[in-house]
């Protein structure tokens, strides 16, 4: 089932989305202090592509002090938008009974576009 809801995701729109978070991952690394910046979007990214069957877990340096410093910023800069649109495409699917476990993975996506300094999916 996660590989028929990963290959639907994948038809209509997720792929075009990973794609565009690692392309923007990929040019903000292109100056030094975008590199961790850049990780993470390329990160968001495959974690776009095939949501289903996967869960946000926290990592090994998840107590970090410097993920703080990164998601604040990440939040302030990026993550907000990300989210919204997140919250945003979900609130659209969840209207349909179909479109509800599409719904269900933006939703899951939300955290993770908002601080995702310090956590993996898995």
């Amino acid at each position: 089932m996660n590989f028929l809801g990963n290959l639907v995701w994948l038809i209509f729109g997720g792929f075009l989305s990973g794609m565009g978070y690692i392309l923007g991952g990929l040019l903000t690394m292109l100056t030094i202090i975008g590199i961790p910046f850049g990780t993470q979007a390329m990160k968001l990214g495959a974690a776009t592509m095939t949501p289903f069957g996967r869960e946000i877990v926290e990592s090994e340096d998840a107590a970090n002090p410097l993920n703080l410093v990164f998601n604040i910023l990440w939040a302030i800069l990026f993550g907000w938008e990300i989210a919204v649109s997140h919250l945003v495409h979900g609130i659209i699917l969840a209207i349909t009974i179909i479109g509800l476990p599409f719904a269900k993975q933006h939703f899951k996506l939300i955290p993770l576009a908002l601080f995702p300094f310090g956590k993996e999916l898995r």
